[in-house]
């Protein structure tokens, strides 16, 4: 992850749209962490990341699975 002031940001717009296709960018404001800039694909996995573990063990057992 790379880290970059908004004014950064706006002189560099270009070349921070293609570094935050396979990156993530973090962009400050005097000092403060104002948002992030991330790929799609980090997003996706990141969110399927937070999912993992959210179903009871047992959600993950084939064995209690009723078949007909």
């Amino acid at each position: 992850m790379c880290t970059i002031t908004a004014t950064e940001l706006k002189k560099n717009l270009g070349k921070y749209m293609l570094l935050g296709q396979t990156e993530e960018i973090e962009v400050t404001n005097r000092g403060k962490v104002v948002f992030y800039i991330t790929p799609e694909r980090y997003k996706l996995l990141k969110e399927f990341d937070e999912m993992v573990g959210c179903l009871p063990k047992e959600a993950y057992d084939d064995n209690n699975i009723d078949r007909e």
